[in-house]
């Protein structure tokens, strides 16, 4: 039989129980009024910007909606405001600004880091990039993205421990943004986490490998050309420390090849890798990454008297310091 004090206890223990979980109910419920709350409020403030703006009252309200999904969403009230702000100024019609929320926004949702789109976004403001470069980019950077966060899910399905998650998925679209070959870059993060390579030395391989794909572009290689020079480096070394060095030694000789043939280098658009042009009539800069000269100008020599005899190694730009 059952004593009295062990029922007792039990009642105690389940009214203890009870109170403890509509505390944290009442905690949650506070939190999420509070929350609707800074939400609405927040909503107030963009409406009176639009409202000033020279938009329709339908335009007007199809901006303000996509601006509360982002907000729900999680990103930050001041990224949301800066960007309509800047729209309105730059004269964006509602539709190029819905279309860069959206962007955002399914990145967002994806549970990709949005803040390198958000500051290609601001970038292309402050160079008076016109709306469709800037939507160009960053479709481009969010699908690298993506891409990024496949070749970080495939090394985690192996079996692999990676640190810094986010960050590693950043450091690879830059890379890709720099057309490094999305198999070369799986290959360096699974051979680099497996060699115990930190965040910082696989970033920096990385930023390498992004140089000399620049580098390879801007002397005239197509990406296939490209992918296929990566991958034999790649083949013929397991060592992570060499792969450079055969990328360099190949792409010397490809080099010594197109000054004999008298090839040229090839051209770069903003909307093929992801760089936006320093003004709407202006020529490519790159947008953070490693430093390289100007997309789609091979090295050059000035000078009047005539052009020395120098090797491919010589002739190559050195790489940036980190």
């Amino acid at each position: 039989m059952i004593s009295k004090n062990k029922i007792k206890n039990k009642l105690t223990l389940s009214l203890t129980t009870l109170i403890t979980l509509l505390v944290i109910l009442s905690f949650t419920i506070s939190a999420f009024s509070a929350e609707t709350v800074a939400v609405d409020e927040q909503l107030e403030q963009l409406k009176g910007i639009i409202d000033s703006s020279s938009y329709s009252a339908f335009q007007s309200r199809m901006i303000l909606n996509t601006a509360q999904d982002l907000l729900k969403s999680g990103i930050p009230f001041e990224d949301t405001k800066k960007i309509i702000e800047n729209s309105i100024e730059e004269s964006f019609d509602a539709y190029s600004v819905k279309k860069v929320f959206d962007i955002i926004l399914e990145t967002q949702q994806e549970g990709l880091p949005t803040e390198s789109l958000i500051n290609k976004v601001n970038e292309g403001f402050a160079k008076n990039v016109n709306n469709s470069v800037i939507i160009s980019v960053i479709s481009t950077k969010a699908e690298n993205l993506k891409t990024a966060n496949e070749i970080l899910n495939e090394a985690l399905q192996e079996g692999l421990e990676i640190n810094g998650e986010e960050e590693m998925v950043g450091i690879l679209a830059d890379s890709l943004e720099n057309d490094v070959p999305q198999e070369s870059l799986s290959w360096l993060l699974k051979t680099g986490t497996t060699e115990g390579k930190s965040i910082e030395e696989i970033a920096e391989i990385s930023e390498e490998l992004s140089y000399l794909s620049l580098l390879a572009t801007d002397s005239g290689l197509s990406s296939e050309e490209i992918s296929l020079l990566f991958q034999k480096a790649t083949e013929n070394s397991s060592h992570i420390e060499e792969i450079c060095e055969n990328i360099q030694t190949s792409l010397d000789a490809e080099i010594s090849i197109v000054k004999i043939e008298g090839g040229t280098g090839k051209t770069s658009t903003a909307s093929d890798n992801g760089t936006l042009p320093a003004s709407s009539t202006g020529s490519p800069t790159e947008i953070g990454g490693t430093p390289t000269q100007e997309a789609g100008e091979a090295p050059t020599e000035t000078g009047s008297g005539p052009e020395p005899s120098t090797s491919p190694t010589e002739e190559a730009p050195s790489p940036p310091e980190n």
